[in-house]
């Protein structure tokens, strides 16, 4: 391959913490150089003046692989959620799944922890994990058997895995569509309350701590749940969690007027919720934000509140949207990027997310003040999104997989 080289950028790697103007050199798919060194004579230059060079952002817990979208917000990783049809329960299915994104974008599969995600029966994750699964996952909805789910984490454990948990009590859920309050009252919303999270986060960190298995709560949405984790975390036991950014930057208000795009899994909570989802990420308690890219059809969306599929596409504006906690002082750049580059790559055991050099030459290049507004109906994908017309700044410039340059903003 010809080499690359990328001038001029301020280069943040948020593995190691450098942050320099520097000159960046890949040579076979991997990164060669990092410094003041001046382009070798058969390179292509891409004069970055102005922008920021960072790793590839790794999306941590999409529903689809969507190469497109994932190019557009800077994405050159996700991490592959089993809820597929079929659901990842079977070797065959994560091989394939593992294979269908190559070379645009590396998809790593997470085995669904039950036989067809209905949690009775474990799935075969130790041999899903030897096909490529990067870990196993109780899907859309958690597992509610106790005993199930407790026989999950103690075979996850005997293989190393990371358990990748949704945090609900379904028993409180089932037919909820929004979390119960004031707001879900009047406009007579089917609702659950906040705790039910908590009761299940309760629980799971429980059989964790007993069995010493690595566990992760994929979105973790209130107060409550924060405070559990965080204590959890403080005695020692493996737990982390996730986010995406609805729920740090919208409550339940958003779902006025019946906004079925704004129907999400978990829904919008209180703003006392969302204001301690945005202290958990700057404490460190939260240390992966995901786009949770879930995009449904027009038919799936555009329906009455309560029979609309939850769900939004969210590629595309993963970056833009973190960016908000640079700007709000709970973040600085390089740990906001930190989020969604070495954290999971070190959550999921991936190669990416870092600079080091002969890591993969999977690279973003964008303009960190950039002004846009998201339009869902200029998305390359799916364009349902809960923030249609919001002013955002940040924008991703060109997408660099393997030292190829996959993807380059049309200005």
């Amino acid at each position: 391959m010809t080499p690359l080289a990328i001038t001029n950028a301020r280069v943040i790697d948020p593995a190691s913490g450098f942050d320099s103007i520097a000159t960046v050199i890949t040579r076979d798919r991997t990164i060669a150089h990092i410094g003041q060194e001046s382009p070798p004579a058969d390179a292509q230059i891409i004069d970055a003046t102005g922008l920021i060079l960072s790793p590839g952002l790794i999306d941590a817990g999409v529903f689809r692989a969507d190469a497109r979208a994932c190019h557009a917000g800077g994405i050159t990783g996700v991490v592959l959620m089993p809820d597929q049809s079929p659901p990842l329960d079977d070797p065959a299915l994560i091989a394939f799944s593992q294979a269908m994104g190559k070379p645009d974008v590396w998809v790593h599969p997470l085995a669904a922890a039950t036989q067809r995600l209905e949690g009775h029966e474990l799935a075969e994750i130790g041999l899903c994990q030897a096909a490529g699964a990067v870990g196993t996952a109780t899907g859309r909805r958690a597992i509610d058997s106790t005993a199930v789910m407790h026989r999950l984490l103690s075979y996850s454990r005997a293989f190393g895995m990371l358990v990748v948990a949704h945090a609900e009590d379904t028993a409180l859920t089932a037919g909820a569509v929004a979390t119960e309050g004031d707001y879900a009252s009047r406009l007579g919303l089917a609702a659950a309350p906040a705790f039910a999270e908590s009761l299940a986060v309760a629980r799971d960190i429980r059989l964790a701590e007993a069995t010493g298995a690595r566990l992760h709560i994929r979105q973790i949405t209130t107060a409550e749940s924060i405070d559990l984790v965080r204590a959890a975390q403080g005695r020692g036991v493996a737990i982390t969690a996730g986010v995406t950014p609805a729920h740090w930057l919208l409550n339940e208000t958003s779902v006025a007027d019946f906004r079925s795009f704004a129907r999400l899994s978990p829904p919008l909570r209180s703003d006392n919720d969302r204001r301690a989802v945005e202290a958990g990420i700057a404490d460190g308690t939260i240390t992966v934000i995901a786009s949770g890219h879930d995009p449904r059809t027009q038919e799936e969306k555009r329906l009455p509140f309560a029979d609309a599929k939850p769900g939004m596409a969210g590629a595309e504006t993963l970056l833009a949207l973190t960016l908000s906690l640079v700007r709000s002082g709970a973040l600085t750049l390089p740990q906001a990027l930190h989020t969604m580059t070495a954290a999971p790559a070190a959550l999921f055991g991936l190669a990416g997310g870092t600079l080091s050099l002969g890591s993969p030459a999977d690279l973003m290049l964008f303009d960190e003040h950039a002004p846009w507004r998201i339009d869902g109906d200029r998305f390359i994908g799916a364009g349902n999104t809960p923030f249609d017309g919001l002013p955002v700044a940040g924008r991703v410039k060109m997408t660099i997989k393997g030292g190829e340059l996959v993807w380059h903003a049309q200005d």
